[in-house]
């Protein structure tokens, strides 16, 4: 049998997304996000009001890649202890072992990650940039890959409050899920009465320990330089509104880290449609789900219902394309 690695990625991932569809209904935009999250080695913010299986896919995407994951339901009383876990005391012996939390592991689920305080948002978005955690005197590696799928409800919801904007950047992308259309909601339906009678098992298509090779080859996508200028253009653009038609409408712009985010989902984006090179629509195409949370609107736009979603489009139709 072919290695995994020596398949085309195209097929790799086309074979990944097939299984998937035996257990999830649409959600091909979520699909493809989360696979260019793993190649990109970054996280997900999802936003979207509850029921729209965001967990149902992470556990689905665990089966086919052979990983592991773990799951956290954000509360206000949650410590930052119950996430990267904490030092116990062993009387019988007297000293102190270490028990790991939950962020030990591959994918990890941070379910309404906007209910919980400060203190536990900054120790898990820590943990993602650094990919270690410290508990008590010893620090340890989390393991590689390593994909938080943070989820958060719409900030109108009673008791959620939104993220500071300099935690809010460290994710590589913000998806926004919207709800299924009729017919895949009557496709919904027919399925979760299928599985009450039989649970699908679906097939290992990528141990998620060959991905690491994949990743490397992400990096020889071709980006050629005018694509590079083109990617700092639009994020330049967010800094400089007056010259690009949304005057008033932003009140800071995107950081150098949206522009390297950029250009890593395109090429994330680029080796999943099996291609070498990146193209500008590949960078078009992703660039509302790396901008629309590194960009802070103005109460103005706010007031006009214009939300960075807008924003975006009117950039992406201003900036030169090369």
């Amino acid at each position: 049998m072919e290695s995994p690695v020596n398949t085309p990625a195209s097929e790799i991932f086309q074979n990944i997304k097939r299984e998937l569809h035996r257990h999830i209904v649409g959600q091909d935009r979520l699909l493809d996000r989360l696979l260019i999250a793993l190649l990109a080695d970054g996280h997900i913010l999802l936003e979207g009001v509850p029921g729209l299986a965001k967990t149902r896919t992470l556990l689905a995407l665990t089966q086919v890649l052979e990983a592991q994951m773990n799951r956290i339901q954000f509360t206000p009383d949650i410590l930052p202890s119950d996430v990267i876990g904490t030092e116990v005391y062993r009387p019988q012996t007297g000293d102190f072992v270490i028990r790991q939390g939950p962020v030990f592991t591959n994918l990890l689920l941070a379910d309404e990650i906007n209910r919980a305080p400060a203190k536990v948002q900054s120790a898990l978005l820590q943990a993602m940039q650094e990919r270690e955690v410290t508990i008590g005197e010893q620090t340890f590696k989390l393991p590689d890959p390593f994909l938080v799928l943070a989820t958060q409800n719409p900030i109108e919801q009673e008791g959620t409050y939104a993220l500071p904007e300099a935690q809010v950047d460290r994710f590589l992308m913000k998806v926004r899920l919207t709800y299924p259309s009729f017919d895949e909601e009557v496709e919904i339906v027919d399925l979760a009465a299928r599985e009450r009678a039989a649970q699908p098992s679906l097939a290992k298509i990528l141990p998620i320990k060959d991905l690491v090779g994949l990743r490397h080859q992400v990096q020889e996508v071709y980006t050629d330089p005018k694509i590079d200028r083109y990617i700092v253009s639009l994020i330049h653009a967010t800094r400089a509104p007056d010259s690009y038609g949304v005057k008033g409408m932003i009140e800071w712009g995107a950081s150098p880290r949206a522009s390297i985010a950029l250009k890593v989902c395109s090429r994330a984006l680029a080796f999943l449609k099996g291609k070498t090179f990146v193209t500008p629509d590949d960078v078009k195409e992703i660039a509302p789900d790396v901008l629309r949370h590194r960009i802070l609107v103005t109460f103005e736009a706010e007031a006009r219902g214009i939300d960075s979603d807008e924003i975006i489009r009117v950039l992406l139709s201003s900036v030169t394309v090369p």
